[in-house]
């Protein structure tokens, strides 16, 4: 039986009423029917090609766009979530819809929802209507590959989130490949394949756009580049080939003056100009079986580096005199971070850490000092988002979890059931709308107000 069957079934969360399958906050029929690749639900509904939807209430706030990897400004903030002052014993599904696998999170952009999947031997950008989830359009390209025994059991990707600005959507396949879309008709205006070597455990970087470049790192183990794209034409505007590329993801810091592109790579943590991709600094970084899965984090002026057994480290970058110096602050080694990215609410870097089999924690970023943790055994995973003074917590395990922040500790709220498989991409927030990827689903849920 699988973690997810005893979840469910073990524990008694499941439970058939009238034929029906009544799951958490969902309820399913007993057999699990669907039409057309998308799940059907036991209450009335209007059918829309194939869809059956559940009407979005009139006046329901639909909120922000979510145009990329973690949200508009990269960190897990969903400062415009309409979070409930108080959380409903249920959420209500809309739809859902068969995409394809893979992990990158759906963006909100304007009144579209894009996609970006796998389907078969084909990678897929699919623009639906985020109110019915409906497919409006499809683009694919071929991208076959043969994946690595140790990725398995994640399955064939993609791994990296989709980035959108100026009417573009970029992309970085599981080959390494890097292409945009015309995010109005689908049209893919240019494409770079990805070359021979690849990283050990395939692509998970997602794109970073930095005025008229978008940032990846390219390449494979032991011969890679970070590079800098121009938006419009797919050439090389700079590159820095120091190393290999990591499965975080870049961002945009300004530190002493200077602004920086930074970036888990193979072996190292780096900050290079953005305008040219000079390398100001650099620090030895490495993880366990080189697996480096996080993207950094920025609190005033401190950098935060933390990674798989490497505790967590807030350090400065600073000029002194011709050349880049950083100077760690204060260290930790009672958590440390593995795939889950962390998020920061009022000065306390909020936390699933990988020790103890799983272990929610709270660490204050101006000391260092760890001012709780959770017992253990929490989750393997978890997306990690903060609106205004809840931290939304998706596991893993189709888990949505909302606690109560404060520096004593999260108080657990609600538990919602959001997804039939696995949840390892990060949903997208956007008003009162939560979109949930799951192996190959994306599911609309709605909070209430």
């Amino acid at each position: 039986m699988s973690r997810r069957q005893d979840r469910i079934e073990g524990r008694g969360a499941s439970r058939v009423v009238d034929g029906n399958r009544v799951c958490g906050v969902h309820t399913l029929a007993a057999d699990g029917s669907g039409v057309n690749g998308v799940r059907a639900l036991p209450i009335v509904g209007v059918l829309v090609v194939g869809v059956l939807v559940v009407g979005i209430p009139p006046g329901m706030a639909t909120g922000q766009d979510w145009p990329q990897w973690r949200g508009p400004e990269r960190d897990g903030r969903a400062t415009e979530f309409d979070a409930p002052s108080a959380w409903p014993e249920t959420l209500e599904e809309h739809w859902s819809v068969e995409v394809g696998t893979g992990y990158a999170t759906p963006l909100v952009v304007g009144d579209t929802l894009f996609a970006f999947a796998r389907q078969g031997e084909e990678e897929v950008l699919l623009a639906l209507d985020p109110g019915t989830g409906e497919v409006r359009r499809r683009s694919a390209y071929p991208a076959p590959f043969d994946m690595s025994p140790a990725t398995a059991r994640h399955g064939p990707g993609p791994k990296a989130t989709p980035a959108f600005a100026e009417g573009r959507i970029f992309v970085h396949g599981m080959t390494g490949s890097v292409s945009a879309f015309d995010a109005d008709s689908g049209e893919r205006l240019w494409h770079v394949p990805g070359t021979d070597v690849e990283p050990l455990y395939h692509t998970s970087m997602s794109p970073l756009v930095v005025d008229d470049a978008v940032i990846v790192h390219v390449g494979g183990h032991d011969d890679g580049a970070l590079t800098a794209f121009d938006v419009a034409s797919g050439e090389v505007v700079w590159s820095w080939d120091g190393d290999g590329p990591a499965y975080g993801s870049a961002m945009r810091f300004r530190l002493d003056g200077a602004d920086q592109v930074v970036a888990f790579t193979q072996e190292h943590f780096v900050g290079v100009e953005a305008d040219s991709g000079a390398l100001l600094w650099i620090r030895p970084f490495e993880t366990p079986s080189t697996t480096s899965s996080q993207t950094p984090l920025l609190h005033g002026d401190l950098v935060i580096q933390n990674g798989r057994d490497n505790g967590v480290t807030a350090f400065r970058a600073l000029r002194r005199d011709d050349a880049w110096a950083t100077d760690d602050v204060w260290h930790t080694r009672e958590a440390s971070f593995h795939m889950a990215n962390p998020v920061v609410w009022n000065g306390v870097l909020f936390g699933l850490s990988h020790l103890r089999r799983g272990q929610y924690v709270g660490i204050d970023l101006e000391t260092g000092e760890v001012l709780w943790s959770s017992d253990p055994r929490q989750a393997e995973n978890a997306a990690m988002a903060v609106a205004g003074d809840f931290i939304l917590s998706l596991q893993e395990d189709a888990e949505l979890v909302v606690f109560e922040a404060s520096r004593d500790g999260l108080r657990e709220l609600r538990r919602y059931e959001v997804a039939d498989s696995a949840t390892w991409a990060q949903p997208a927030w956007s008003g009162q709308r939560i979109f949930v990827k799951d192996v190959s689903r994306i599911t609309l849920w709605t909070v209430g107000p």
